[in-house]
């Protein structure tokens, strides 16, 4: 019987290794399946550009695993069982069960309300793609002055209220940050920042903790009201929480807590990779959700999947963190490389040059998620680690 990888997510990190499996294992005895809930592949750095009214091209997931042997299933994960290795989803025909024997859990993040009153019914994000289209038809129903608070100074609040000042002028836009805006950048390319929100007409409320967000305010400590004809949530994120009420191991960010392979260190037939592990990188310091860890982590599974399925070496992927690139609008940008203790060095590169680069590295990503098995070795490995496996089922 064909050992079954089901892959749960087709984000960066699962689009990725699901390819790479299929070209890496032999279809004679390994099956793999991909879960996602929409048919396209979401290019989720690039949604805010999707909320402030920017096209971006769509590629099927049904075109990126043509030819690689990869099933597709459209459908929405509701729930995990480890101990019967089965994931329950749902979809326009119903609910159903499918049966793994090994998992890679890549269901990603979403946005983190933080027990905040009101975000849940109120506030608008950039999480996702449906919640992406949701800001941008509130944002094409406001009139000419209408006021729009993002909140939040990591690097997705700083770039969706550059992107909706920059692609809406006629709005008034503001930033609410709990501390100094660009505080994890060097000096410098502070400075850079603050430049670009003044040519933008960004209006920033540093040391703000917006406590509550209603229909057209949002509320700060001490009672500070803004006015915001729509709040955008971008106070951090949060893992699904499938993987917790499954009962696997997670940290207080719901993650699934992996090993250095990416294997879940309570259930060994789950692996996690993306924003859903919480993976300590070579700095000793739990890796940031972001593309680039997606990238590294969905390298280091496929390797120990494929490593222990063939019996081959497992290959040791460098779990490392380099630096920020934030957009300012499609014509600036940031790129802000860190140390191995996370800190920002003295030197960045902003500007149009940053942009560009900025623009390169997504579409280099977009080009290998397209391209899933680009570049890997035509020899298709034999299962060789899973005959305990096949006598469970035989016997169940």
């Amino acid at each position: 019987m064909k050992h079954r990888i089901l892959v749960l997510g087709a984000g960066y990190a699962g689009a990725y290794a699901a390819g790479n499996l299929a070209r890496r294992l032999s279809p004679a005895d390994t099956e793999i399946t991909v879960v996602n809930a929409e048919p396209g592949f979401v290019e989720r750095l690039r949604l805010h550009q999707l909320a402030a009214g920017q096209e971006l091209r769509k590629r099927e997931l049904a075109d990126v695993f043509a030819g690689t042997g990869v099933r597709l299933r459209l459908a929405r994960v509701t729930a995990v069982d480890p101990e019967r290795r089965t994931v329950a989803v749902t979809d326009g025909n119903g609910d159903d069960e499918l049966a793994y024997d090994t998992l890679l859990y890549t269901l990603g993040s979403r946005a983190a309300d933080r027990g905040v009153p009101g975000v849940a019914e109120y506030a608008f994000d950039v999480a996702a793609r449906p919640s992406a289209l949701r800001l941008r038809e509130r944002l094409d129903g406001l009139g000419e002055g209408a006021n729009v608070l993002v909140v939040g100074e990591g690097l997705t609040g700083i770039e969706t209220a550059a992107e909706i000042a920059e692609s809406r002028p006629g709005l008034s836009v503001a930033l609410a940050a709990r501390g100094e805006l660009g505080a994890a950048l060097s000096p410098g390319a502070r400075r850079h920042l603050r430049r670009a929100f003044d040519r933008l007409g960004v209006t920033v409320h540093e040391h703000t903790a917006i406590e509550s967000v209603g229909p057209a305010h949002a509320a700060g400590a001490g009672g500070t009201r803004f006015l915001a004809d729509a709040t955008v949530w971008a106070a951090g994120f949060a893992a699904s929480p499938i993987a917790a009420a499954a009962g696997l191991e997670v940290a207080g960010t719901g993650q699934i807590v992996v090993d250095a392979t990416m294997r879940s260190v309570s259930h060994p037939d789950v692996y996690a990779a993306g924003d859903s592990a919480y993976a300590i990188g070579e700095n000793g310091r739990p890796l940031p959700m972001s593309c680039a860890s997606a990238g590294f982590t969905g390298m280091q599974a496929t390797d120990a999947i494929a490593g222990r399925l063939t019996g081959h070496r497992i290959s040791s992927t460098r779990l490392v963190y380099v630096g920020n690139h934030i957009s300012l609008g499609r014509r600036d940008g940031i790129m802000q490389l860190v140390d191995g203790a996370a800190r920002p060095k003295s030197w960045y590169v902003g500007g149009r040059s940053a942009a560009r680069l900025k623009a390169g590295i997504l579409w280099t990503a977009l080009w290998g998620i397209s391209h899933p098995t680009f570049g890997l070795p035509k020899r298709r490995h034999r299962a060789a680690a899973v005959p305990e496996r096949a006598a469970e089922r035989a016997a169940a």
